[in-house]
């Protein structure tokens, strides 16, 4: 399977730049600039956003080492697999960075079945539900229920949107 990763981002401000790698306390200053300049995906983001974030972080940062993960970080940065033309949606000015998924070993990249929030917090009973899974897990996934951007790509049919990866390790990234 040919798969690629891809970032979305703020050309202003660059690619890979995440609240998580930051001190509480700066991450919600920033947290609340985002929400003051309005017009933006982010700026609707409540005031628990950070410490739910932190805990589903922390949960899924759990079930990978489980499922044979070794995250050098504390904290994911957060990529699609596969394109998803509704995340440029939330940028003024929208950049994107594709990485084939080859460049990250399996010990350093898990996925979710769509965004880490839903995915972990909404209560439907799908099977892929507050689950991480490995590089071979998604693929067996993708098998069963294909890709969410190609079939709910107006959001329609639930929370998820693509499937979200959470790379653990910044080597691969900084190359970028």
């Amino acid at each position: 399977m040919n798969y690629h990763l891809y970032h979305y981002f703020e050309m202003d401000l660059g690619p890979f730049r995440n609240l998580s790698k930051l001190k509480y306390e700066e991450a919600i200053e920033i947290l609340n600039q985002i929400k003051r300049e309005g017009n933006t995906f982010a700026s609707k983001r409540t005031d628990e956003y950070m410490s739910i974030r932190r805990g589903l972080e922390q949960l899924a940062r759990a079930q990978f080492i489980a499922k044979g993960g070794f995250p050098k970080n504390s904290y994911p940065h957060y990529m699609t697999l596969g394109e998803c033309d509704w995340l440029k949606t939330w940028y003024r000015r929208p950049g994107v960075i594709i990485i084939p998924w080859e460049k990250f070993t399996d010990e350093s990249i898990s996925f979710t079945y769509g965004d880490l929030f839903p995915t972990m917090r909404f209560q439907d009973q799908k099977p892929y539900r507050k689950q991480v899974y490995t590089k071979n897990e998604i693929k067996q996934i993708i098998n069963q229920f294909g890709f969410p951007q190609e079939w709910n790509r107006n959001g329609d049919k639930g929370p998820e949107r693509y499937i979200e990866a959470q790379v653990w390790d910044e080597d691969v990234i900084n190359e970028f």
